[in-house]
């Protein structure tokens, strides 16, 4: 009866499927909602084929794009102002909608000994 059961359930769960329409979402306009120390923020940018110029807390912040496949890019700050920022940026979307995309990034380099952090979000377009 248990394997019954378990065969059920991975066949239902083998149908499902994300839907990916990356290319849908290589340019435009979007806002990210974001937390820093408990407090609801939220910031817009825009992207385009070369660039992502990030507008947040008053700032405009800048970077270069570099596309891995349709689905996975690197981001590159133009003037970082600390090392830190120096660090690329791996993004991946990893499932679409017809208004928003859900991604995961991570730095794209890591020091020895450093731990990979990967955080998720959701962009939703605005234009």
């Amino acid at each position: 009866m248990r394997f019954l059961f378990c065969l059920a359930l991975l066949s239902l769960s083998s149908c499902y499927e994300t839907t990916r329409n990356c290319n849908d979402y290589k340019t435009g306009a979007y806002r990210f909602d974001y937390n820093v120390d408990g407090v609801a923020k939220s910031g817009d940018f825009k992207r385009t084929e070369r660039y992502s110029i990030n507008f947040y807390d008053g700032k405009t912040d800048s970077s270069e794009v570099k596309w891995i496949n349709d689905c996975e890019f690197i981001l590159y700050k133009i003037n970082p102002k600390s090392i830190s920022e120096k660090d690329p940026i791996h993004m991946k979307i990893l499932t679409t909608t017809d208004s928003s995309y859900t991604f995961e990034y991570a730095k794209a380099s890591f020091n020895e000994g450093e731990k990979k952090r990967k955080e998720k979000g959701i962009a939703y377009r605005i234009k």
